[in-house]
């Protein structure tokens, strides 16, 4: 542990000035309305003692727990913290602290948006954090499992502990899945190809056809660089590449280089030369004036800026575009806007300038405290409470094998896409040009998902409501920023939502208006890729092999 990093206090906590405003809001009540905080306390303390009182006398009637209504939470779903006396005490008295801290941090007068609404989500943190399963003394789960297992439990918990600090080099970051249950190219990854194309910055990935025949305009996908490409290639069964390919596609896709320091000045700039060469290198083989391109989170946002310059520049080489789960209208920034604010972004830029680029695993807990429940605590308990190994879950596996980020372009994406908003806004500079969201006007279709975190859904349907096509499609499915793109047809698990209303109007006006599908959507957007993808014609082998697939980018870990 003592050779944890040591990072740019920016990064991990708000700046003084959002203590300075709570201070601030809560001198103001004080001074202003004493009674409003005599009655929090009041209510509190009520609240508290009432409860004592029932759990004392249930316990003298009959050493039973006194009625206490369910949470619908699954942290509850032990049926001791309903009919333990002890266990039902914690729970409701958790539950007491839990809404107190609400109300609290709901009765502080605070004017500016922003600020109140990190209160919230930190008020949040705490609350989950000092969720009564997260001890050992109050998890019942944990208590049974120790005397289970006369204590072996607890001694493979600390075990599972000291390897995630020492995996993590000092900092604690607890392993969601089995490190040693997958293996890129072997069982994940597999879906047969070639590299055909590399640079510094990326391999160019073609995958063998799987039909005779095949479309004749081929398909380049842009996954985003920070992550690695194979979360579209997982297992057989839910690999969206090899589904593709199954349809009758010629498909290419990009595996992005995992940068260190040696890559601190790689720009914005730098990632939309990229596309426009790989571009170029897939008309190249397969001898085509114009591709379809795909773009998946923030690589759909550079793929739009792309499109815009190609717009700007008279390039017509691609036909039509496809965003997955991509944000371009930063105006709201979702459950991010906490980590998107200048103390936070401020350390961020602190840290790059002086490693060269942002950790993937500084990212990973970033990302992991926004379901803090799922991807913290719960993974946290059943590892070190219950002692027991990390699932061999492909989807958790790939969420453990970040990529960095380069440190220029963390700069740029933060300061100008995502809190200037300068693509929807005042425009964005690119390779020289200024360009707009307003410029992208060639067919699209867009992919978002109901609960995502990252992309919100309602925030990703405004971003293309603002592009300049006239052929706009936009499908909206159930799900998550991952499982609900990763949903084959073979799986009737996650439904799907398509609507003629238009952009004329609001999001909600376009859902309600909407039909929902049983069901994948993938199915909808080949039908509507198909439309844009030529004639059928001879299938197209890799005619060049640097290295078979998945490449060697891939492998490389941060």
């Amino acid at each position: 542990m003592a050779a944890k990093p040591v990072r740019s206090p920016g990064v991990e906590g708000p700046g003084p000035e959002l203590y300075g405003s709570v201070a601030q809001a809560w001198l103001k009540l004080a001074t202003e309305q004493p009674a409003r905080l005599i009655e929090q306390q009041v209510r509190f303390w009520g609240q508290t003692l009432r409860h004592v009182a029932a759990a004392q006398g249930a316990f003298a009637r009959n050493l039973s727990a006194p009625d206490t209504e369910a949470p619908d939470d699954r942290r509850f779903k032990n049926p001791l913290w309903r009919t333990n006396p002890f266990y039902s005490f914690v729970m409701k008295q958790y539950q007491i602290n839990a809404d107190a801290l609400r109300r609290a941090a709901a009765d502080l007068e605070i004017e500016d948006d922003v600020d109140r609404r990190r209160i919230e989500w930190f008020t949040r943190q705490m609350i989950d954090m000092l969720a009564p399963t997260n001890f050992l003394a109050t998890n019942p789960d944990a208590l049974e499992k120790a005397i289970e297992t006369e204590g072996e439990s607890l001694v493979r918990g600390l075990e599972n502990l000291v390897r995630d600090v020492e995996t993590g080099k000092g900092e604690l970051v607890v392993s969601l899945s089995d490190r040693d249950a997958f293996r890129v190219g072997e069982n994940i990854g597999t879906t047969p190809g070639e590299v055909v194309y590399r640079t510094e910055m990326l391999e160019l990935i073609q995958f063998h056809p799987t039909t005779d025949k095949v479309h004749r305009t081929p398909i380049i996908v842009f996954p985003p660089w920070i992550n690695k490409y194979y979360i579209m290639d997982l297992k057989p069964q839910n690999s969206l590449l090899r589904w593709i390919v199954d349809q009758g596609y010629t498909l290419f896709v990009v595996s992005w280089k995992n940068p260190d320091a040696s890559h601190a000045d790689l720009a914005m700039d730098d990632y939309v030369a990229a596309y426009l060469d790989v571009i170029g290198k897939a008309l190249e083989l397969t001898e085509e004036p114009q591709l379809n391109a795909v773009g998946y989170c923030i690589a759909g946002t550079t793929l739009s800026a792309t499109l815009a310059l190609m717009k700007q520049r008279g390039d017509d080489r691609v036909k039509s575009a496809t965003f997955f789960t991509t944000l371009t209208d930063f105006s709201d920034q979702g459950e991010f806007m906490t980590f998107l604010q200048d103390d936070f972004v401020g350390g961020i830029e602190d840290e790059v300038e002086r490693t060269g680029y942002l950790s993937a695993q500084l990212m990973q807990r970033t990302f992991s405290f926004l379901r803090a429940n799922d991807l913290v605590w719960g993974p946290a308990i059943r590892s070190y409470m219950l002692g027991e190994a990390p699932p061999a879950f492909d989807l958790l596996y790939w969420n453990g094998d970040g990529t960095n980020l380069p440190g220029k372009m963390v700069k740029q994406y933060l300061r100008d896409l995502c809190q200037a908003n300068a693509l929807a806004e005042g425009g964005f500079e690119i390779l020289g040009h200024k360009v707009h969201l307003s410029e992208v006007t060639l067919p699209l279709c867009a992919v978002a998902c109901e609960s995502d975190h990252i992309a919100p859904w309602l925030h990703s349907w405004a971003g293309v409501k603002q592009m300049g096509s006239r052929d706009k499609t936009f499908l909206l499915s159930e799900s998550g920023h991952i499982a609900g793109i990763i949903n084959p047809p073979t799986k009737v698990k996650y439904g799907h939502y398509t609507s003629d209303v238009g952009f004329d109007g609001t999001a909600q006006d376009w859902r309600e208006g909407g039909t929902f599908h049983q069901g994948s959507w993938w199915g909808h957007w080949e039908e509507w890729l198909s439309g844009r993808s030529g004639a059928m014609i001879a299938a197209r082998a890799p005619s060049v092999s640097l290295a078979p697939a998945p490449g060697t980018y891939v492998l490389e870990k941060a």
